[in-house]
């Protein structure tokens, strides 16, 4: 049985495209192979290059991650409190990319996107969102040019027992222009503050799955402590 492997999460680096008012990050060498020699005492032994290491400032919130309760529900759970077995199962790819930009998928979208696949979500299938947007990624319009989630349909997948979802965009919900405009803010996000359900950002390669459903997900996060988010080393699993 042939098993193909495809990496579904973003590339972290210091000029990369960030939500507004979150920090892009940093990523430096903090000592190099023979600085560490040197300090270690191992280098005048005549082992002059061992071990490099690097320091991260990472925002919780940077590249591909999982939002906890804590995002939006004061005293909520961090990362540490999404059970794992959320976190792999069988997964499935919704496409909205025909949706316009700044649009807000509704619960007839979602309806027509499973008769097209021909497939009903079960639950705990983890149900990912193809914008498009993780496309371009590394652009500016990344930032504005991208569907989103609406409450709705966001209830409506946890009606069916979904708990853990993701987009290829850098909100679960619409762009922060069309929430403006419209005047409804966050309004897929604040579902979380009365129902438990964990959605994730900046995904990418959605497009190379391929098949819609019948193929595994594995999205463990980072087991950080008190956080509002976590970051995902994202992949799906597909065997033929």
């Amino acid at each position: 049985m042939a098993r193909q492997i495809i990496d579904l999460s973003m590339p972290v680096h210091g000029d990369m495209v960030v939500f507004p008012r979150v920090v892009r990050p940093a990523l430096l060498m903090y000592e190099d192979w023979e600085q560490f020699a040197e300090g270690i005492g191992a280098a005048e032994h005549g082992m002059t290059s061992l071990a490099a290491s690097s320091m991260t400032v990472l925002g919780d919130h940077v590249g591909t991650h999982i939002d906890a309760l804590k995002h939006f529900r004061k005293g909520g759970a961090g990362p540490e409190g999404i059970p794992v077995e959320y976190c792999y199962g069988d997964g499935v790819v919704l496409d909205f990319r025909h949706i316009e930009n700044g649009g807000a998928i509704s619960v007839a979208d979602m309806h027509e996107a499973l008769e097209k696949i021909d497939y009903e979500i079960k639950p705990l299938d983890i149900v990912l969102i193809m914008t498009g947007a993780g496309s371009y990624n590394h652009e500016e319009r990344y930032l504005t040019e991208h569907c989103g989630m609406s409450k709705e349909a966001t209830n409506w997948l946890l009606d069916q027992g979904v708990k853990v979802t993701g987009i290829d965009a850098i909100t679960w919900d619409p762009p922060v222009w069309a929430m403006f405009e419209r005047k409804q803010f966050w309004e897929s996000h604040r579902v979380m503050i009365e129902r438990e359900y964990y959605h994730l950002e900046n995904m990418c390669n959605l497009e190379a799955i391929p098949r819609a459903h019948g193929f595994q997900l594995s999205v463990l996060p980072i087991k950080w402590v008190g956080t509002t988010a976590a970051p995902v080393r994202a992949i799906a699993i597909v065997e033929d």
